[in-house]
């Protein structure tokens, strides 16, 4: 139950006002004096502080003033009628509410009982935003290997800033993850963050998504929907594989980012809007500006910072922090008691080029501690994972001298699991050891989804 600090220079009313609270389980503290009051405050950080406007020496507002924003209670007054101007002057500097004497029993509770909720929401608002940071903050992010300390440097320079970020990086590098750890790491960080996927929104439907609409604007438009954009406002938008947007809304978001305003479709009037935009694709955004797929002048407005995250296979020397990492927060998920990996098992995850990159990395280390039967992850654990279509354990495998051209041999893999798989992605991907996204992705990067899937690949129960 919340603690309440009462202050008031008459006795009666201090006892009056504990009997009530303590009975509903409150914990009472009394003063007589501002001053008294004040010392009770700064040792008990009490969540509710009710006290007489007017008492000899130091007043209930200037009370009030002696407090720090940041570590104030929820203050009610207690004023007689005449100086109830008095009490809302006090409201404008930050007091929760007021109430007249005499004072009522039902009002006492009601009022002290929205206060300590109030101040319950804030602590745990204020715990959550700790909770946040320590899980965002740039520095507690895996990163040992020279790109990722690249990324990472230029992250923590341009976090407290506006500058709009582009991050390069395939598919499960961690793309979103950075995102957040820019927004939790700048002045933004008690505004929202809203993400989109931009290659995941049909090109009908990405405009009204980012941008709202009015009522009657089109065809099934009953009511105003406040858009992506607008509900990031004084945060962050982050626009993920924005590589994937259309021209015509490549159009709107440069006028947003020159302009600082939205319009919703079927609206009249601008809206002004403060949202620094943090992008992410895995494409080569030069390349799609050479052919006509992309604005030159939106892509010089999003990557004023320009950062690329390394695809797990070029970070190796992170891989053993990795390990360490997903089984203690497995082991926690799970109950298990999972110390590491055998030998064997290291060798294969080092060697592996994990396609999939820290997403299939978590999603192989999360089942093999849940399928554990002993303290330590051994190769049968992760061998189903780390296998070629060809029943050869990936650890079986050695490159000739001359080396190869991974990427035809991958264009290779996909085809022959599709071949195999009667063009069903879903089952071309367990083939692969993939997961299902993860599979979508490397047909869309070698422009090997051209024919029509089967159904089956692209049902929404698939994964």
């Amino acid at each position: 139950m919340a603690t309440v600090v009462v202050i008031d220079d008459e006795v009666r009313q201090q006892f009056i006002l504990k009997t009530i609270l303590e009975d509903k389980g409150y914990e009472v503290h009394t003063a007589s004096s501002a001053e008294e009051g004040l010392d009770l405050i700064k040792s008990l950080s009490p969540e509710v502080v009710i006290t007489d406007f007017k008492m000899g020496g130091m007043n209930g507002v200037q009370l009030l003033d002696a407090i720090p924003d940041e570590s104030r209670p929820a203050f009610i007054i207690m004023t007689a009628f005449g100086t109830i101007p008095s009490a809302v002057e006090a409201m404008k500097k930050g007091a929760f509410d007021y109430m007249t004497k005499p004072l009522d029993k039902d009002m006492i509770l009601l009022t002290v009982q929205k206060a300590a909720e109030r101040m319950q929401l804030l602590k745990e608002n204020i715990r959550l935003q700790k909770a946040l940071y320590e899980k965002f903050k740039i520095e507690g992010i895996i990163g040992e290997s020279r790109g990722m300390k690249e990324a990472l440097n230029i992250a923590q320079k341009v976090s407290p800033t506006s500058t709009s970020v582009l991050i390069y990086g395939e598919s499960g590098t961690g793309k979103e993850l950075l995102a957040k750890a820019i927004h939790f790491n700048s002045p933004r960080k008690t505004g929202p963050f809203v993400a989109i996927n931009c290659a995941a929104i049909p090109e009908n439907l990405i405009e009204s998504e980012l941008f709202g609409y009015e009522p009657g604007s089109f065809t099934g438009a009953s009511k105003r929907m406040i858009g992506l954009i607008e509900s990031a406002n004084k945060g962050t938008l982050f626009l993920d594989e924005i590589g994937d947007m259309p021209l015509f809304t490549q159009i709107k978001l440069l006028r947003v980012l020159q302009d600082k305003e939205i319009r919703r479709l079927g609206g009249k009037d601008p809206i002004k809007v403060d949202v620094r935009i943090v992008s992410a694709t895995h494409k080569d955004l030069e390349k799609e500006v050479r052919e006509g797929r992309f604005r030159e002048d939106l892509y010089y407005r999003i990557k004023v910072a320009a950062l690329k995250l390394p695809p797990l296979r070029e970070r190796k020397e992170d891989i053993p922090s990795f390990l360490s990492f997903f089984i203690d927060r497995y082991n926690k998920e799970f109950g298990k008691r999972v110390k590491g990996a055998s030998r064997e098992a290291e060798k294969a995850i080092l060697s592996y080029r994990w396609p999939g990159n820290i997403r299939q990395f978590a999603a192989v280390i999360e089942m093999a501690v849940l399928l554990s039967d002993t303290d330590t992850i051994q190769l049968s654990d992760i061998e189903h994972e780390l296998r070629l279509p060809s029943g050869k354990k990936f650890s079986d495998i050695d490159l000739p001298e001359e080396g190869i051209d991974f990427e035809e041999l991958e264009k290779k893999l996909l085809k022959k699991a599709m071949s195999k798989a009667d063009n069903v992605a879903t089952k071309a991907a367990k083939l692969l050891g993939m997961s299902y996204k993860t599979f979508l992705y490397r047909l869309e990067k070698f422009s090997l989804n051209q024919d029509s899937p089967n159904e089956e690949s692209i049902s929404p129960n698939g994964e």
